[in-house]
């Protein structure tokens, strides 16, 4: 689309731009501190301490502010950077290049009812092409909308979330640019869930433990001044004796709580990172002015009245900032080499653990319900993204009827559109059972991917591949790639039974599986497999299902027609001057042709022609 080129172009200008005022900001810093640095040691030499102390408070002050601005500015150029980033890669997914983008791997399940055969996750999959989140979270999130069907309301609530958030382009990147500064590692989220349910220790005893933390370094202090103010007497040993203990004391406390304090400065460089992007993507989200019932839904679980899920997070943000100042007994390198000090004096563990425990105990039940959230936008976003780059596609109408399903112009999303071939499909009530024939690489199993797939984005509430659709809520299930595991000792065969078996479980108890199944029993002898298909044909046309079976068996469609056990469909090619040709156009009836034998003499295999003379 022209609008992702033209941001481009917008976005490398203002991050040049910003890139220079870096520049001029890293001559500023400079600047500022070799100016201050001579001022100090011009005044220092001249025995003028009185201005030292005007200029040096003078000149951190202005550094920090630089420092400031120069990091504001960087935010900025990365933001941008971002910014150009998301729109390249929009341009990518448009081709259908799908190479760059994260394939989900970790959702793979070959054991489940489709996500395996209809290329959900992996290598040019449909999660590449619709995932825009930044979240662990997000992420499992996106994969459970492709893994299962929502139910009909919900799909309907979707739809009208996806359309509103599709037009907020701007918002929409910006949302995801956001996120993108904190892009967070597998088993991040799981980490910080780990660590909110630690016990909470402390907080039961907060009243105890606050009003030492309070009294030690008074008691301290005043025990230390009445030392000094008693060096030469005996009165001064005495309250140096009680200092020393009171330090002691304090230092047993310290002692005591000191795994704790460790246990929450360890955690927080692992939940900062997470705990960020979840306050910087619920800042957009409160911001934002929605209509649509779901998306006002979501906003509204992040904010009541006074009660603000940013603001929360913010806090604890805070604490586990200031918890970093805290060297580890085993890294004693890190962090801020005066908070031990400090710490012996202040107790500032204390706080800190009281802090925390404070706020776990207040939010940790509510945490999860905003990460789920915020999931929620960041999935809603991603069709969002697919819908916009993609506007001839359609949000297919839910019906209330089982096994229906009515799709014209019908595609593949994952195929380039430049080489994508749409065709109608139509299957309307149970025991509706279409049987597609086919020359070899005609477009069988593209064609049932291309059902199944546009079926998955229906059913998650995402448009479709198609010009217009309506279809019921069913339960997808397919046994297209049954491989053979060494490990179990089972054969391509024995794991496609295994499939087949499932499916028939499936439909005993569920009306509203609709089965896509490639090249049935294809691991046995012929005269079996054809009496198997047959067999298993005859069956489920009698049951509450539906589905679309491939098949090369040309004798089995023609049998399983004249006993009106099916709807026959079929994809054909041509040979035109020793050039084989497809359209991939869906036909009505039985395969007319065939085009093995000719592959295999391209493959270089001598074709006999008259077979049975070579069987004497």
């Amino acid at each position: 689309m022209k609008i992702y080129h033209k941001n481009i172009a917008a976005y490398n200008a203002k991050a040049l731009n910003l890139l220079k005022l870096l520049n001029k900001i890293s001559w500023l810093r400079l600047l500022v501190f070799i100016i201050s640095s001579t001022t100090l040691i011009t005044l220092f030499s001249s025995n003028l301490i009185t201005p030292v102390f005007i200029v040096f408070p003078v000149s951190g002050v202005c550094f920090a502010l630089v420092i400031k601005y120069h990091n504001k500015i960087d935010y900025l150029r990365k933001h941008t950077s971002f910014l150009k980033r998301i729109n390249e890669l929009e341009i990518l997914r448009e081709k259908c290049t799908l190479e760059e983008f994260e394939t989900g791997d970790q959702f793979i399940n070959q054991n489940h009812q489709y996500t395996s055969d209809l290329d959900i996750f992996g290598q040019h999959s449909v999660y590449q092409l619709i995932n825009r989140t930044t979240t662990e979270s997000g992420r499992i999130c996106l994969a459970h909308w492709l893994s299962a069907p929502a139910p009909n309301d919900e799909i309907r609530n979707r739809q009208k979330a996806i359309k509103e958030l599709s037009q907020k382009l701007e918002w929409r990147q910006e949302f995801q640019a956001s996120g993108m500064h904190f892009h967070n590692n597998q088993s991040d989220y799981y980490k910080l869930l780990d660590w909110l349910e630690k016990p909470i220790v402390l907080l039961s005893h907060k009243v105890i433990y606050l009003v030492l933390a309070i009294l030690f370094p008074f008691l301290l202090i005043l025990g230390f001044y009445f030392f000094l103010n008693n060096l030469t007497s005996l009165v001064g040993i005495v309250y140096l004796s009680l200092t020393i203990f009171g330090w002691f004391f304090g230092y047993m406390i310290l002692r005591k709580v000191r795994p704790l304090a460790e246990d929450i400065v360890e955690n927080s460089t692992k939940n900062l990172k997470t705990l960020r992007a979840y306050r910087t993507l619920i800042n957009k989200i409160e911001n934002e002015n929605f209509s649509s019932q779901k998306l006002v839904k979501l906003q509204s679980s992040l904010a009541k009245d006074k009660y603000s899920a940013y603001n929360e997070i913010n806090k604890l943000c805070r604490l586990l900032d200031f918890s970093n100042q805290r060297p580890l007994k085993k890294q004693p390198i890190n962090g801020n080499q005066l908070y031990p000090i400090l710490n012996s004096f202040l107790l500032i563990d204390i706080h800190l653990i009281i802090g925390t425990e404070k706020w776990k105990s207040k939010n940790s039940a509510f945490l999860k319900s905003w990460a789920e959230t915020v999931s929620e936008f960041e999935v809603i976003n991603s069709f969002a993204g697919f819908c916009y780059s993609n506007p001839s596609y359609t949000f297919p109408e839910i019906i209330e009827k089982n096994n229906y399903v009515h799709f014209e112009l019908l595609g593949h999303p994952l195929i380039n559109t430049n080489n994508r071939v749409c065709n109608n499909f139509h299957s309307d009530t149970h025991s509706d059972v279409v049987l597609i024939t086919g020359s070899n690489m005609a477009g069988k199993s593209t064609f049932l991917r291309t059902v199944g797939v546009n079926l998955v984005l229906a059913l998650a509430g995402a448009p479709c591949c198609a010009i217009n659709g309506q279809v019921s809520n069913l339960k997808i299930f397919t046994s297209m790639r049954t491989q053979d595991n060494l490990e179990k000792g089972i054969s391509s065969f024995y794991a496609e039974l295994n499939r087949i078996e499932e499916m028939l479980k499936l439909i005993d108890k569920n009306q509203n599986i609709f089965f896509l199944l490639d090249e049935m029993f294809k691991g046995t002898n012929s005269e079996d497999r054809h009496k198997g298909g047959f067999s298993l044909i005859n069956q489920v046309s009698k049951l509450k299902t539906s589905g679309i079976i491939a098949t090369h068996d040309i004798e089995l469609a023609k049998l399983c027609e004249n006993k009106k056990l099916v709807q026959n469909y079929s994809f054909n090619s041509e040979i035109i001057n020793d050039s084989m040709l497809f359209n991939y156009n869906l036909h009505k009836g039985i395969c007319y042709d065939f085009n093995a034998s000719e592959l295999m003499k391209k493959s270089g295999i001598e074709i006999l022609q008259n077979i049975s003379d070579h069987r004497n």
